[in-house]
Parts: structure tokens; C-alpha cells; sequence
């Protein structure tokens, strides 16, 4: 239990240095090491269906959307999805493309009762390179954590 609780104070510590709204900010590595260790963890990927579908998916995440494919608007029902499907007592990690939805994300669901939430940076795809492409420098995939082609 050490290992999980230096990271989760790490997590927590790096948030409230950048002054998030949310319990804590968790590297890929970082959460992959809490979903697969702290007992009733819940990765939340809250890309759209078609990133899931056409870049990749992580095999036993749980998917809401945060906004919808196409017209890319708000899905009107995030919290209602996120409480049917994940305990408040939870502590659940979100995953987008590049940390930004899930950042928005963390912060509704932790004003909705949800204390233990977590943001995962650079996300699923990372930042860009120089050559403007994505799964090169860091995030999810470029890290070889578990995922699957959609």
C-alpha cells in the first residue's frame, strides 16, 4: 500500500501546485500503477465514441462521453452516465486525448460529490511533435500502458 499512497500524494501535491479544482493530477504511469493496484479504482475515458473507436480503447475503462461525435457538443448527460456507472466513493481516474476534457471532467464530477477524482496528463494521445503528430512524445499510448486498436 506504500507505493499507492506515494503516488497519490504526489498526485494530490502536483494539483495544488497548479491550483486544480480536483483531488489530485497523475502521470500515465502513475495512474495505470493506481487503476491496476488501489482496490475499486475506475478509469473513465471521456473521449468521443469515434476516438475510442478509430485510435484506441482502453481494454476495461469505463467510456463517457464528455462531448459528442460529430457537432463535438456538451453531452448532456455526463453526471447521470458517471453516477450510474461509477460509485461516489470511488476514486476514478479520467482519461481524454490530451488531459483537457478529462480535466473538466474531474472538476464537474468533484463538484457533484465525487472527493476522490483525478485527472491522467497528457492523456491518451500526448502533445504534438514537431512534425505535428500525436503518440510520439508521451500520453497513454506513447507509454505502452494497456490499450487496444477500437
Amino acid at each position: 500500500m506504500g507505493k499507492i499512497t506515494e503516488i497519490l500524494t504526489t498526485a494530490q501535491n502536483r494539483a495544488k501546485d497548479l491550483g486544480l479544482p480536483y483531488e489530485g493530477a497523475l502521470t500515465p504511469e502513475e495512474a495505470n500503477t493506481i487503476w491496476q493496484s488501489a482496490p475499486g479504482a475506475k478509469l473513465v475515458d471521456v473521449r468521443t465514441r469515434a476516438e475510442i473507436d478509430w485510435v484506441g480503447k482502453v481494454p476495461g475503462a469505463v467510456e463517457i462521453e464528455w462531448l459528442g461525435y460529430p457537432g463535438m457538443k456538451p453531452n448532456p448527460n455526463f453526471m447521470a452516465s458517471l453516477e450510474q456507472q461509477v460509485d461516489k466513493e470511488s476514486l476514478v481516474l479520467f482519461l481524454c486525448r490530451t488531459a483537457q476534457r478529462s480535466h473538466m471532467a474531474a472538476a464537474l464530477a468533484t463538484q457533484n460529490g465525487y472527493a476522490d477524482c483525478y485527472n491522467i496528463l497528457e492523456g491518451f494521445e500526448g502533445d504534438k511533435n514537431s512534425s505535428n503528430q500525436r503518440n510520439k512524445l508521451n500520453g497513454w499510448r506513447a507509454k505502452d500502458l494497456p490499450w487496444e486498436q477500437g
